[in-house]
This record gives C-alpha cells, sequence and structure tokens, in this order.
C-alpha cells in the first residue's frame, strides 16, 4: 500500500472532487500570502476545490487593515460568505469588517493556531477544512456570535494588555521563526521578555470593573475559551465565556515575579489546575466591560486575537453580543 502523502497541497490534488454544477452561492476568500502555511499553489487548489460549489473571488491582502476593508466592500456588494485563509490575525481584521453585517464570516487555516478555526468547529488541516466548506453549501446555517471590543477594535476570542502582549509584539518582529518553531518560540520569547521587562519594574496597569478596582501587570480579556492552543493543548486562562454567552471572562496577574511565573505556566497548560485560583490572579466573570489604564505614564503594550496593535495608555473593554454572523 502506498504511503499517503502529508503534503497539503499533494494531498488537495488526489482527493479534489469538483461538486455539482452551477454553484449559486458567492464566496470571496481573503488571502494572507505571508500567513505559516499559505502558498500560491495551496491557494490555487483550494479556490479551483471551492468553485465546485460556490461562485469564489480570491484577493490577496497587501498589508495591515488590507482585509478589513475588503471585507467592507464585500458586505456592500452582497456577497453570501466571505472566507479568511490565514491565521487569527486575518480572521480578526476581517471580522472587523464584517461586524454588524449580514454577511457571514468563514475561514480556512492558514496560521500557526488557527484558535478561531477550532472554536468553530473547522478543521485545522487545510484539506479537511475545505473539504468542509464544501459539505456547508449544502447545509447552510449562518448563526450570530459575539465579538469582544476594546477601543475602536473587535477581537473574536481574546485580547490582552501586558506582558502577554509585550510577547507577541516580539514574537511579530520576527515572521521566519515564528513559522519554523512556533508554540517554542513563543515560550523563549516569554522567558526572555519577563527577565528583561517585567521582572522589575515592570509597567503597572489598574483594571476597573463596576467599583473594584485591581493594580497589576497585564490583563487578559476573553470572549470565548480557550486563550490560545499550545500544539494541540488548550491554554486556559478566563473562565465562562462562550461565543455567545453574551459575555466576557478576565484576569487580572497582579505581578509578575520569578517565583509565580512557573505555577502560572503550569495552571495555564493543566487539565487539573485552574489559572483563576492562583493566588496572584483575579479573575472575572459574565463581564459587561472592563476599564483598563497605565498607573505610571508608560504606554501598554496591546495586542488582540495574537497580533500586536501597538500601545495604549488606556484600553476600554465591552461586549457587541450577536455582533459577527459565521457560518461554520
Amino acid at each position: 500500500m502506498a504511503a499517503t502523502s502529508t503534503d497539503p497541497v499533494e494531498r488537495l490534488e488526489a482527493a479534489l472532487r469538483v461538486g455539482a454544477p452551477g454553484p449559486s452561492r458567492r464566496m470571496l476568500i481573503i488571502v494572507n500570502p505571508y500567513a505559516t502555511t499559505v502558498s500560491d499553489r495551496l491557494k490555487n487548489l483550494v479556490v479551483y476545490a471551492l468553485r465546485g460549489s460556490y461562485q469564489v473571488d480570491a484577493i490577496d491582502t497587501e498589508g495591515r487593515n488590507h482585509a478589513t476593508e475588503l471585507c467592507r466592500e464585500a458586505a456592500r456588494e452582497g456577497y453570501d460568505v466571505v472566507v479568511a485563509f490565514g491565521g487569527d490575525g486575518t480572521v480578526n481584521e476581517a471580522a472587523n469588517g464584517l461586524a454588524g453585517s449580514d454577511t457571514p464570516l468563514s475561514c480556512l487555516p492558514g496560521g500557526r493556531a488557527n484558535v478561531y478555526c477550532r472554536m468553530l468547529g473547522i478543521p485545522i488541516d487545510v484539506v479537511d477544512a475545505t473539504e468542509h466548506l464544501l459539505r456547508l453549501a449544502d447545509d447552510w446555517r449562518p448563526r450570530r456570535v459575539d465579538l469582544g471590543r476594546v477601543n475602536d477594535r473587535h477581537f473574536v476570542f481574546s485580547a490582552g494588555v501586558g506582558l502577554d502582549a509585550s510577547v507577541v509584539e516580539r514574537v511579530d518582529a520576527h515572521p521566519r521563526l515564528k513559522a519554523r518553531l512556533g508554540e517554542w518560540y513563543y515560550t523563549w520569547t516569554g522567558i526572555r521578555t519577563f527577565n528583561r521587562r517585567y521582572l522589575f519594574r515592570p509597567p503597572r496597569l489598574e483594571a476597573e470593573v463596576e467599583d473594584k478596582r485591581i493594580a497589576g501587570v497585564t490583563a487578559i480579556v476573553q470572549n470565548a475559551a480557550p486563550y490560545t492552543y499550545f500544539g494541540d493543548r488548550p491554554v486556559e486562562i478566563g473562565e465562562d465565556a462562550t461565543l455567545d454567552s453574551g459575555d466576557l471572562s478576565a484576569v487580572v496577574l497582579r505581578r509578575a515575579s520569578a517565583i509565580d511565573i512557573p505555577t502560572i505556566i503550569w495552571r495555564a497548560l493543566s487539565r487539573r489546575g485552574r489559572l483563576a485560583r492562583h493566588r496572584q490572579v483575579e479573575p472575572f466573570r459574565a463581564l459587561q466591560r472592563m476599564g483598563v489604564a497605565s498607573c505610571d505614564s508608560r504606554p501598554l503594550p496591546l495586542q488582540v486575537d495574537g497580533d500586536y496593535i501597538g500601545e495604549v495608555q488606556e484600553a476600554e473593554f465591552g461586549i457587541t453580543a450577536g455582533g459577527l454572523l459565521v457560518v461554520a
């Protein structure tokens, strides 16, 4: 028996099946050509396969926020679905362009973690995901899910201010190492960033929820769980929020010391431990809003859905219930 290839392009070529003629739904595929697993050959095969069940157009993004602009135009032009083919950053930009519209979003995995694909139940193997989208053409059931919000930016699963955003900033600065080493590069960068910036005199912040104020060094807010994945293992931070719960979960890390970090990492990755019960973590559930502000005039790094978007003095988090239509 011949061995099965592990190359997604070869697998897609071998498995390619063209569906019924005369597809009626219009699909726009927004491709991030710099995503970890995306190539021109793979993109062309995916588009060709999907044309068996959809009227497909495909456009490559050309820079930051281009996907948002393309999605706004797609909603105006009446596309039946927009597919984000890239990592979670591409999905985030697409969601910001489709927020509040009646055009649903779907996605194809092209990044390293593909957190939102997993949340929606879309396979993280691109061949399996393409076949999944082909089957959806005959089982078309769009649904509303929530969007998180920080300042003027929506997020689909998580956002953070502080240490996690500093790590994302440094990882994003080295895309080749990010693609090559994946979660291990995040781990190494996290340790290095902690030692250089958060071990002594870290940027301080204050989180405000209703009448409660908590000082700390990091705040993470989630629209759904998990926070991310380490390989196949979910990293659990906030608790209880789901894609359609109508609320957020959050944690505030009061301090980041060399003593605390190992036990924080263990609880985040453990199937038994709960990060919310760590002595340096203040958990919040069923949130509608949270304010975060710098305590010492130093700007705070901010990330949304695993993409670094800059520094802020203040971050106002909220929830847009049912703000996005998805099909998965």
